[in-house]
């Protein structure tokens, strides 16, 4: 690929490696970049993984091992476990895997994402058709997830409380095989199930778009911001995904659209508009911690604290860190 090509030998490349260069050149000598491993989770499918070989940005100096899961909280409980260095995931799944008072991991970086496809579906003829309606209903959700936070929000704006629905904790396939067998009313989810439930004649009763703050956050392990080159590897990365994006944006939408309508096995047109769509409402791209992403989450975890999911009080700038700051700045 001439862009390839081209950005192996660009200032752009150069610069970009700088940070990773320079902590593995003199805080860490004995770690060369080759020796040097991030594992890194992804959801639904690996967007991330996808969109940095689209754009010729995969030949990091550094070995990246992708895996995948159905949502983040299933990623911060591998990197509870060991299984995982840089985990991605929105505000909730954090809050959960450090409340009980001894994370091993840090909140490193904020990536600015859209919230769409972020829906509570029903299926085909059923005669509900909003919030409300759902009253009595067994209503699914991904626990400790967006989907959690945004049913809770959808069902108190329209003045119902938790306990008025009957609700059940569902991994998105299993919830989309309970939505399409008729054992749960409706299904609070995100991502390619809730295309994928659309694909399957599913309407939308509520949406969580400008509920969530499209905050959707990196958390490393400790021990990756103990390691100077995991660490400034893990900066180049999240830097990488931001390029990626721009290089997309940058009138190669159909480009990517095809690669991820195959990934997906959606229809090419709506594996665009969703993209187009997306990268519209809010360009995805990180940014480094300050005050107001602690505090939006922060926010978060309170709502749980109300609902009862979170049985005391968590102060979530305690597992925050900035120490990812300033590579992260050199390398965007």
């Amino acid at each position: 690929m001439l862009f390839r090509r081209t950005l192996r030998t660009s200032a752009a490349a150069l610069a970009l490696l700088l940070p990773f260069a320079a902590a593995c050149g003199t805080e860490a000598q004995a770690e060369s970049s080759s020796s040097v491993t991030l594992r890194v989770g992804a959801t639904g499918w690996k967007a991330e993984e996808a969109i940095l070989k689209y754009a010729g940005l995969d030949d990091t100096p550094y070995k990246v091992k992708w895996s995948q899961f159905q949502g983040g909280d299933q990623q911060l409980q591998a990197i509870r476990a060991g299984a995982l260095d840089l985990a991605s995931s929105s505000e909730i799944p954090p809050v959960f895997a450090a409340a009980d008072g001894s994370p091993n991991f840090k909140v490193v970086a904020v990536q600015r994402g859209a919230t769409l496809n972020q829906e509570v579906v029903v299926p085909k003829g059923s005669k509900v058709t909003d919030i409300a309606g759902l009253k009595g209903k067994k209503v699914g959700y991904v626990q400790n997830t967006t989907a959690h936070y945004f049913l809770y929000e959808l069902l108190k704006r329209a003045g119902l409380k938790w306990s008025d629905v009957d609700a059940k904790p569902l991994l998105p396939n299993d919830g989309l095989a309970a939505l399409n067998g008729g054992s749960i009313d409706a299904f609070a989810s995100y991502g390619t199930s809730i295309i994928t439930a659309h694909q399957q004649g599913a309407t939308t009763v509520g949406s969580g778009r400008d509920i969530l703050s499209g905050n959707f956050l990196w958390s490393a392990r400790d021990s990756v911001l103990e390691s100077p080159g995991q660490k400034a590897a893990a900066a180049d990365l999240i830097a990488r995904i931001t390029k990626a994006y721009a290089y997309v944006r940058d009138g190669r939408q159909d480009g990517f659209a095809q690669v991820t309508a195959d990934a997906t096995h959606q229809p090419l047109a709506q594996a665009k508009k969703d993209l187009v769509d997306a990268q519209a409402q809010r360009p995805t791209q990180a940014r480094t911690v300050g005050a107001d992403t602690i505090a939006s989450q922060q926010k978060v975890a309170d709502v749980f604290t109300e609902l009862g999911a979170l049985k005391e009080h968590l102060d979530v700038k305690s597992f925050w860190s900035s120490a990812l700051n300033a590579d992260l700045r050199k390398a965007l």
